[in-house]
């Protein structure tokens, strides 16, 4: 399998989340995004309209993170985070679910959360990835997230924030799209850092991916197209 270095790009949410990312940082990871074409940003709330102005004019989309980086907010501070989102220019979200509530086997608490959001995002014209953190999470657990997940009509689940303690997985990112329903998609982030890790994420059945390494990712790319 070989994707183009435009394929490649198109794929990427390019991460600037860091804690002690600068504006100056922000800056530079939105030119990076720029210079790379790539579908969106993805950070932090404080920069969404920072990041916007920077992106005005280019394809690149913005999007941010909710709950993040634990999930452990109530589910209405997560709906007034993702309405200022929106309101300061943000089209996608990633919002962290209640990781304790799925380890309590609390389904319905995620079920009632996510249709909640989803209804706020679908106001907005926006899109709603979910962020699992799928280190704290056994197999069947993932599966079952995968499947509530996608009856409340969200766009994506994702693996991992990059804040956990262990990255993406390709037999997560296995798992997530053999229960995903319906037009619902995986996201792999996490320590996704080269075009061969790239590849094997989308032959585990990713279509997109999270990653701060977004330069190193498609150099690999315009290597890999002239072997």
């Amino acid at each position: 399998m070989k994707l183009t270095p435009k394929q490649t790009a198109k794929l990427i949410d390019h991460a600037i989340l860091k804690p002690d990312a600068t504006r100056e940082d922000v800056k530079k990871g939105c030119l990076i995004a720029k210079e790379y074409d790539v579908m969106s940003v993805c950070v932090r709330g404080c920069d969404v309209a920072y990041a916007k102005e920077l992106l005005q004019g280019t394809d690149v989309l913005v999007g941010t993170v909710i709950g993040f980086p634990h999930g452990s907010q109530s589910t209405q501070a997560k709906v007034a985070e993702t309405v200022e989102a929106f309101k300061n220019g943000a089209v996608e979200v990633d919002v962290v679910m209640p990781i304790g509530m799925v380890k309590s086997g609390d389904y319905e608490y995620l079920r009632n959360e996510l249709e909640e959001l989803v209804e706020v995002v679908r106001e907005h014209n926006g899109l709603i990835k979910v962020i699992f953190e799928n280190c704290y999470l056994t197999a069947e657990e993932i599966a079952r997230c995968t499947v509530v997940a996608s009856e409340t009509g969200v766009d994506f689940v994702k693996t991992s924030t990059g804040f956990g303690t262990s990255s993406a997985k390709i037999e997560d990112v296995q798992i997530m799209k053999g229960h995903v329903l319906g037009r619902v998609q995986v996201k792999a982030s996490g320590g996704i850092r080269t075009y061969e890790d790239v590849l094997k994420m989308v032959e585990a059945g990713a279509t997109r991916i999270g990653a701060s390494a977004t330069e190193a990712i498609v150099k690999g790319a315009i290597a890999a197209q002239g072997e």
